[in-house]
């Protein structure tokens, strides 16, 4: 049968997208109740093409393939990481229906910066976008605490060099214990007050966006993250919530 010479395991990949457990799925094949391409399947090490075998499931079509792409629109007071013990996480926020083992957050916001995070399963896709060597753009809305001072555009574009956080302790990270010079970003104001800002960025330095506009003594009030890549978010998706993203929408990220 064609789905033998697939490349996954039907029970794990069934398991892995659904709340049945192996078990489950074991007491599925033996009674007879697991169809790909319309056959029955019995054997626990049955395999699947993820991305052209039909797999019906009690009766039901069971859409299964191998990695999710998901697009969040993150709130304020939610951590990026796929557990914490004391915060929500973007995990947490997830439908019963978009749930599968081994999603996590490709990249960061901080606890309080909203927007758009891109919930995967795929490492090697979230490598590429996230590597300093691709240089895949972010880019970030931000609201300031007075208006910004003449030349800022220019200093961005030149490369903004970030010292040391403040209150740093031993044993921090690298990037919060030294100076650090940035990519060069881009920077244009949103209104004529310069109270709000785009800044696309090319880099994922600890802090960077609020760090870049204090070291010209201005604080970040507010920050969202509206596009990766090519991609944005979409205006349509409400706080908490989230969509699967189309096979043109992932491709426009590398761009």
């Amino acid at each position: 049968m064609a789905f033998q010479k697939g490349l996954e395991r039907l029970d794990k990949a069934i398991a892995a997208q659904t709340k049945l457990s192996r078990k489950d799925v074991h007491r599925l094949f033996s009674r007879g109740q697991i169809l790909v391409n319309g056959q029955s399947v019995r054997s626990f090490d049955s395999r699947v093409d993820l991305e052209n075998d039909e797999v019906l499931l009690e009766g039901k079509p069971l859409r299964l393939k191998r990695y999710s792409y998901l697009m969040m629109n993150k709130p304020a007071g939610v951590v990026c990481a796929v557990s914490d013990a004391a915060l929500p996480t973007v995990i947490d926020l997830l439908p019963d229906e978009l749930r599968r083992s081994g999603l996590f957050p490709a990249g960061r916001l901080d606890k309080d910066t909203t927007g758009f995070v891109l919930i995967t399963n795929d490492g090697d896709f979230a490598h590429r976008i996230l590597s300093p060597k691709s240089h895949v753009p972010k880019t970030y809305l931000a609201r300031l605490d007075k208006p910004a001072p003449e030349g800022l555009v220019q200093a961005f574009a030149k490369g903004v060099t970030l010292p040391p956080e403040r209150g740093e302790q031993r044993g921090s990270a690298p990037e919060k214990r030294r100076e650090t010079r940035c990519l060069p970003a881009q920077l244009s104001f949103v209104g004529e007050d310069r109270t709000a800002a785009r800044v696309v960025i090319r880099q994922g330095v600890y802090h960077q966006v609020k760090r870049m506009f204090s070291a010209f003594g201005l604080t970040v009030t507010s920050l969202r993250r509206e596009k990766i890549g090519g991609l944005a978010l979409d205006p349509g998706l409400e706080p908490g919530k989230c969509r699967e993203l189309s096979k043109i929408e992932v491709e426009s990220i590398e761009g």
